[in-house]
């Protein structure tokens, strides 16, 4: 029998650093793939996350945000990754704040420039803006900014509009048969979202003072029935870095284990034990091998 051919393709969501493009995927799909919190540059890889409809497979790929400034290894990595997204994609997703411009948003814009597929502007955040009547001058202000396949307003957070802006971008995929199995949401293990789960506590507790200076490495992976012992090494670069994680008496690092623990027992629906450790290596975002070792290669 052959396979049911359905609007199949890859759906780039781009757009400069803390717009909302990792909550926007998990919104799309239902459930958790990627970590979101309101510190920039929060996503490091990219991410494919599959949504299977009874009308279409839509395979999503988060990337980090493109920005400007930081020349170390990790900020190169950061708008490869990024901007390697958009040469293989069906449709573009220029996913922007609405009722918010930024020099950060236009330079985005401009790397879409070069772009071929069809580009789907996707104006973010609508629940803040109070007066819903200011949403047609948004618009209609968007469009002026280059020719879009759509401009289509959302709400991730809230989930508003999302089927809207789904049919708009299944109107751009090429029909064909299904590339992932339905049980299939993420090209990403569950190793990978263990590493990702520590960072986003950290991530959130420790943004201000430790922005970008640490990387989360998976030590250890065993899964015993639906119990699952993880080991875990939080990478700093200095010691005084390695400080601020611990807390004192240990009670920054005992509160970021906690609510990692808790959030992988949600996502992997199964106990977790979960221990973690915090080490120096200096220079780590800055070494083209360290970088690699610890997961972020261009070849993803």
């Amino acid at each position: 029998m052959t396979e049911k051919e359905l609007p199949t393709g890859f759906v780039a969501l781009v757009g400069r650093p803390n717009v909302g493009k990792s909550t926007l995927l998990n919104s799309l799909i239902g459930q958790k793939v990627t970590i979101a919190t309101r510190k920039p540059q929060t996503t490091r890889h990219r991410i494919l996350g599959i949504h299977h409809r009874e009308d279409a497979q839509i395979i999503y790929v988060d990337t980090p945000g493109l920005h400007d400034g930081g020349r170390s290894a990790m900020n190169r990595y950061l708008n490869e990754a990024a901007g390697s997204a958009l040469g293989d994609v069906d449709v573009v997703g220029f996913v922007t704040e609405a009722g918010r411009w930024t020099e950060a948003d236009e330079r985005v814009l401009q790397r879409l420039e070069t772009v071929r597929s069809p580009v789907v502007a996707i104006l973010n955040k609508v629940d803040r803006i109070r007066d819903k009547n200011q949403l047609l001058p948004a618009i209609a202000e968007m469009n002026t900014r280059r020719e879009f396949a759509a401009v289509v307003p959302v709400s991730a957070a809230k989930a508003e509009n999302l089927e809207a802006l789904e049919t708009e971008l299944i109107g751009h995929l090429p029909c064909g048969p299904a590339l992932f199995s339905e049980d299939q949401i993420s090209d990403r293990g569950e190793r990978f979202m263990a590493a990702e789960l520590v960072r986003e506590p950290l991530t959130l507790m420790l943004g201000d003072e430790l922005p970008y200076a640490s990387a989360v490495e998976i030590e250890a992976f065993e899964q015993e029935g639906k119990l699952r012992r993880i080991s875990a090494i939080i990478w700093v670069e200095r010691a005084g870095q390695r400080r601020i994680v611990i807390g004192e008496s240990g009670a920054r690092i005992k509160a970021i284990g906690s609510a990692a623990r808790k959030e992988m027992e949600r996502v992997f629906g199964g106990r977790v034990y979960l221990r973690l450790w915090v080490k120096v290596r200096d220079g780590w975002s800055d070494d083209a091998r360290l970088l690699q070792s610890l997961g972020y290669t261009s070849e993803q």
